[in-house]
C-alpha cells in the first residue's frame, strides 16, 4: 500500500519507501491492483486518456491489468491517437472504435460554447469551427489566440467583440496557433517557456532558475500554457498539452536550444555529485540532444553500467541509446568502431534476462564487428549471452558446444577475472547437460582463479565464486565424491551475504537439484529459513530470473517437506510455470514443474495423466540430447507405470529403465545408477518377484548410505 500510495502521489513525505527496484515495484503494485479488481463485485469502468504518451513502465502495468478485465463485470476504455501501436491495442478481445473529427454540427457547438452566445460573434463562431477542422483543442487554441490579440473581451464562454471582426485573422494550423501564442510573452516568460520545454513535460522552479536568469512562470500559467501542478517549496509545473511543449521546443534555434541542454546537463551534473550515476540517463539525453555525440554515448553507457543490477530493462534501454549514438557517428570518426562495439556487446550479454526468448540480440552483427576489430573481450562477453540464451531456452547441447568454444577464448585472452566472471556460463551449461566431469573441472578453475576472493569477477554475479561452491556441490554429488555437503553449506552461507541474483542463485543449485533431483537432501528447517529469505529478496528485485529461481527454490523445498505449506509450494511452482511460458524467461523451469506435477497426479491417483505428462517431459529431454533431469522424469514416469498396472505398462517402465540405463555419462557417474536400482526394485516388485525385489530393496539402501544420500535413505527404509 505505501507503493500504491506513492503511484498515486498521496503518499506520506516523512515515511520511507522500502528498498525496492523498479522492476519489482511494478509486478508488485500489479499484483495488488489485478487482484483488487478480482476481487471487486461491482461493475466498474476505467478510462485511461491519451496512452500515445503512456511510458514503457506504465503501458506494462495496463496490458498485465487489462489480462484480468475479461474475467471481472468491468469495462475498460482507453483513448489514444492513431499514430499509437503499443501493448494495449493488441488486448485479446479489444474493439477499436475509430474516432472522426468531429462534424460542422458539433464542431459549431463547441465554438458557440468557448466563445459565448452573443449575436456580435456569430460568424466568428462559423470560422473557429470550420478552420479548426474538427479538432477541439485547435478550436480551444484559435479562441485564446483571438483573446490573447484583443480580439475578443470578457471571459471564456461570454466573450464579445471589441469591434468589426470579419477581417480577423485566424492561423491555420494548431502549431502556428500555439506559436503565435509564445511569441507575445514578454522576453523572461519566452525564455521560461522555452528553457521548461527543453527540460521536459514536467519542471520544477529549481532547474528552471539553473538555466534561465529571470524565471516568469506566471504569465505561462495565465495563458493556460503551463499549470502548476505540486506547491511548496519545491514548486512543480507541468505542460498543459503535449503539443504545447513541442511548438515551444521546434520554434528555437538549434544552436540556442543546444546551448540549454548543456548547461542543463552540467546543472544536473553539479547539483548532486552523489546521485550522478542515478541521473546518468537524464544527463546523456540532454548531451545528445545538444549534438554532443561523445560525451552522450559515454553517459548512456554509464547509466547502463549503473542500473545493471537494478533495472535491467532501463539498463538495456541506455545501451540501445548508446548504440544508436555510435551508428550515426560518420564513417571518419576515428572511435566509431569501438564504440558501436562497446554498446552491443552488454546488450547481447544481457539478453537472457529480459525474456522474448528468441528475440533478434544482434550477435552475428558483434561477431563480425570484433572480428574486424580484432577484440575479443567484446566477443566473448556477446558469446556469454547467447550460450546462456540458448540454454534458457532450453536448446541445451547448442549451448554446451556455445560453451566449448567459449572456454576456448577465455584461455586465448588469459584474463583471470573475465574467467571467473564468464566460466559461470560454461558451468550452468554443463550443469543442465549433465557433464558433470567437466562441470567439476569448470568449477574448480573458477575457485582456484579467485583466489578466496568471493568478490573477483563480479561483473555478473556478486560473487562467482558462491554460486560455483554450489555447481561443484552438485558435480561431486553426482560423482559420488566426497565434500559434496560442505560445498552446499559454503555455497549458502556466502552467497547469503551478497546481491539477490548471486543469493538465489545459490539456493537455486544446491536445493532444487540436491532434493528434487538428487535425492541426496532431506528439506529441514535451514532450508526452509534460505529459500524464505532468498524468496522475499528476489520478490523486491527488479530481476525476472531472479523471482523464478527463488520460487522455485522455494516451492521445491514446500513441497518435499511434506508440512502443511505443500499445497502452496504447488501454487508457487504453477505461478512460476506460467510466468516461464508466457515471458519466456527461462524454459528450464518448466520440466522441473511439470515433473513434480506429474508425481502429484500419480500420489492422487490420477495415473493417466501422471504417466501422459512424465512421458511428454521425458520424451522431450531425449529429443534434445537429454538433460540432468533425465532420472528423476524416468521416476515420474515408471512410479505412474507400475501403480496403473495395465496392459504393457510394465513392458514400458523396463523399456524406460533400459533407456535411462543406456544413457552415456562420465566415469563416476552414480545419480543413474542409485535411481535405477530403485526403480528396477519397483518393476521387480509389480511382476511379483520378490527375490529379485528384495536384493534390489537392499543394494538402493546400501547405495543410498554408502553415498550418504538422505532423501535415497529416507525412500529406501520405507520400502517394505
Amino acid at each position: 500500500m505505501l507503493l500504491f500510495d506513492d503511484l498515486l502521489g498521496i503518499g506520506d513525505a516523512a515515511v520511507t519507501l522500502p528498498a525496492i527496484a523498479p522492476e519489482a515495484r511494478r509486478r508488485r503494485l500489479s499484483a495488488l491492483i489485478n487482484s483488487a479488481a478480482m476481487a471487486q463485485p461491482e461493475p466498474a469502468v476505467y478510462v485511461v486518456e491519451d496512452v500515445h504518451w503512456i511510458d514503457e513502465v506504465s503501458e506494462s502495468m495496463m496490458a498485465e491489468f487489462l489480462a484480468v478485465i475479461p474475467q471481472t463485470p468491468s469495462l475498460m476504455l482507453i483513448t489514444s491517437r492513431p499514430e499509437y501501436r503499443g501493448a494495449l491495442m493488441h488486448a485479446s478481445g479489444a474493439q477499436v472504435i475509430a474516432l472522426r473529427p468531429l462534424n460542422h454540427a458539433h464542431a459549431s457547438t463547441l465554438a458557440a460554447d468557448l466563445l459565448g452566445d452573443d449575436p456580435s460573434l456569430a460568424d466568428l463562431t462559423d470560422h473557429v469551427s470550420t478552420r479548426a477542422a474538427g479538432n477541439p483543442f485547435f478550436a480551444e487554441e484559435i479562441v485564446r489566440d483571438l483573446a490573447e490579440r484583443g480580439v475578443l473581451n470578457g471571459a471564456p464562454g461570454a466573450y464579445t467583440s471589441r469591434g468589426d471582426i470579419g477581417d480577423v485573422d485566424v492561423p491555420a494550423t494548431l502549431q502556428a496557433t500555439i506559436g503565435a501564442r509564445i511569441d507575445r510573452l514578454g522576453v523572461a516568460a519566452k525564455q521560461t517557456v522555452n528553457a521548461a520545454a527543453v527540460i521536459g513535460s514536467r519542471f520544477d522552479a529549481d532547474l528552471l532558475a539553473s538555466v534561465v536568469d529571470s524565471v516568469d512562470v506566471a504569465p505561462l500559467i495565465k495563458s493556460d500554457l503551463v499549470d502548476q501542478v505540486r506547491f511548496g517549496r519545491r514548486a512543480e509545473y507541468a505542460f498543459r498539452n503535449p503539443v504545447i511543449r513541442a511548438v515551444a521546443y521546434e520554434s528555437q534555434l538549434k544552436s540556442g536550444r543546444a546551448q540549454l541542454h548543456r548547461r542543463l546537463a552540467a546543472t544536473i551534473q553539479a547539483r548532486d555529485p552523489a546521485s550522478v550515476d542515478e541521473d546518468a540517463a537524464l544527463i546523456a539525453e540532454h548531451l545528445e540532444a545538444a549534438g554532443d555525440s561523445h560525451d552522450a554515448f559515454d553517459w548512456h553507457m554509464r547509466a547502463g553500467t549503473w542500473l545493471t543490477n537494478r533495472d535491467i530493462l532501463a539498463a538495456r534501454n541506455s545501451w540501445r541509446r548508446a548504440l544508436l549514438v555510435a551508428d550515426r557517428l560518420p564513417d571518419g570518426d576515428p572511435d566509431r568502431m569501438s564504440l558501436r562495439i562497446a554498446a552491443r556487446a552488454p546488450l547481447c550479454a544481457t539478453a537472457f534476462r529480459v525474456g522474448g526468448g528468441g528475440a533478434e540480440i544482434g550477435f552475428d552483427e558483434l561477431r563480425d564487428l570484433c572480428t574486424a576489430a580484432g577484440d575479443k573481450r567484446s566477443l566473448v562477453l556477446g558469446l556469454n549471452g547467447l550460450q546462456t540464451l540458448l540454454l534458457f531456452n532450453a536448446r541445451r547441447q547448442e549451448a554446451s558446444r556455445l560453451a566449448d568454444e567459449l572456454v576456448a577464448l577465455l584461455d586465448s585472452i588469459g584474463d583471470s577475472t573475465l574467467t571467473v566472471a564468464l566460466s559461470m556460463g560454461v558451468a550452468t551449461a554443463k550443469h543442465e547437460t549433465g557433464e558433470m566431469a567437466e562441470l567439476l573441472r569448470v568449477t574448480q578453475r573458477i575457485i582456484d582463479l579467485a583466489e578466496n576472493d568471493p568478490r573477483k569477477g563480479d561483473q555478473f554475479l556478486g560473487s562467482p565464486m558462491a554460486v560455483a561452491l554450489a555447481l561443484r556441490s552438485s558435480a561431486r554429488m553426482c560423482l559420488g565424491i566426497a565434500g559434496w555437503k560442505a560445498d552446499l553449506n559454503q555455497a549458502n552461507a556466502m552467497a547469503r551475504t551478497f546481491d539477490p541474483m548471486t543469493a538465489q542463485a545459490a539456493n537455486y543449485y544446491t536445493y532444487v537439484y540436491a532434493v528434487a533431483a538428487f535425492g541426496a537432501l532431506l528439506p529441514d528447517a535451514t532450508a526452509l529459513r534460505d529459500t524464505a529469505d532468498v524468496l522475499a529478496r528476489a520478490e523486491q528485485s527488479g530481476d525476472d530470473i531472479c523471482l523464478l529461481g527463488a520460487q522455485a527454490a522455494r516451492a521445491v523445498i514446500l513441497i518435499h517437506h511434506n508440512g502443511p505449506d505443500r499445497e502452496a509450494g504447488f501454487r508457487l511452482l504453477a505461478e512460476m510455470r506460467e510466468r516461464s511460458v508466457r515471458d519466456r524467461f527461462s524454459l528450464l523451469t518448466v520440466p522441473l514443474a511439470d515433473i513434480h506435477i506429474a508425481r502429484e497426479k500419480t500420489r492422487v491417483g490420477d495415473l493417466d495423466g501422471a504417466v501422459e505428462l512424465s512421458r511428454s517431459v521425458l520424451d522431450g529431454f531425449y529429443d534434445t540430447g537429454g538433460s540432468i533431469w533425465c532420472a528423476l522424469a524416468t521416476t515420474a514416469l515408471v512410479e505412474a507405470l507400475v501403480q496403473r498396472c495395465g496392459d504393457g505398462d510394465l513392458e514400458q517402465a523396463h523399456a524406460a529403465i533400459d533407456r535411462l540405463a543406456a544413457v552415456r555419462t562420465d566415469p563416476g557417474f552414480v545419480l543413474h545408477d542409485v535411481a535405477l536400482l530403485r526403480l528396477r526394485a519397483l518393476l521387480a516388485r509389480a511382476q511379483g518377484d520378490t527375490i529379485a525385489y528384495r536384493d534390489l530393496r537392499d543394494r538402493y539402501r546400501q547405495t543410498a548410505a554408502d553415498l550418504g544420500f538422505e532423501g535415497h535413505i529416507s525412500v529406501a527404509e520405507a520400502m517394505p
